[in-house]
């Protein structure tokens, strides 16, 4: 009845979420950018290997969801990629600049990857209007949007996502997504009322190096340059059997 979908960052990330049962991935990566565009070379693995559904992310950038006439060839590209290796469906979405969905630029991604079905991102969260934004989904064609109900994570925006499902009326599936955990997944579907959860399931994964050069560092963004995040076997698994006993 329940189904979770796992924002996996990496291939292996994709590997632990289909062992521990996840119904589908998100494939992406950058996960403190809110997420991009995984490498052909991921997403080919993944689609070649996995048996789960696998969607990638199209998003050519952090930041803003507004983007310039060679990002959006970007997008149209990955989407033509996507298509031709056999994805199940790709996420992606485009808005204007004072906050609406792009509505001319959404059809064309709709067209380029038909008759592969297409999920709305996040970017739904910073539209002008919910509600409004959710029929310009549907009228579309959209299958699915994720959303936090335009709050900081889906917990809080809860009711925000109720009131969607209800507006939805299954013409659009509406997935809650982020911060969701084992400790809130049980109650964000009782209000909710919601089928479908999305979450990286993340966990810091140790690096196996033996040496350490402690005196570089790749980024600007980690304090510990020998690990990095990974979705771990053991959340999903959690979260799949509250989601059973529901």
């Amino acid at each position: 009845m329940y189904q979770l979908e796992i924002c996996a960052n990496s291939v292996t990330s994709a590997i632990v979420a289909q062992q521990a049962g996840a119904h589908r991935i998100e494939l992406c990566t950058n996960l403190s950018e809110g997420g991009t565009t995984p490498s052909y070379g991921q997403i080919k693995w993944c689609v070649d290997n996995l048996t789960i559904p696998v969607w990638p992310l199209i998003r050519p950038r952090g930041g803003d969801f507004l983007y310039a006439d060679a990002e959006f060839e970007t997008i149209l590209n990955d989407i033509t990629f996507c298509k031709k290796i056999g994805c199940n469906g790709i996420v992606t979405g485009i808005l204007l600049a004072n906050g609406s969905i792009d509505k001319e630029r959404c059809a064309k991604l709709i067209a380029a990857a038909h008759p592969m079905p297409v999920a709305f991102h996040r970017a739904f969260d910073m539209t002008n209007d919910l509600a409004s934004s959710l029929e310009d989904l549907i009228t579309l064609g959209f299958v699915r949007v994720l959303t936090s109900g335009g709050k900081a994570s889906a917990h809080s925006g809860a009711k925000e996502i109720a009131s969607l499902i209800t507006q939805a009326k299954d013409r659009i599936e509406i997935m809650p997504g982020a911060g969701i955990n084992a400790e809130n997944i049980a109650e964000i579907a009782a209000i909710t009322q919601a089928k479908c959860f999305h979450t990286t399931a993340k966990a810091p994964a140790k690096s196996n190096m033996q040496f350490k050069n402690d005196h570089s560092k790749m980024s600007d963004y980690t304090l510990d340059e020998f690990s990095h995040e990974q979705t771990d076997l053991f959340k999903v698994k959690q979260l799949i059997k509250i989601l059973k006993n529901l």
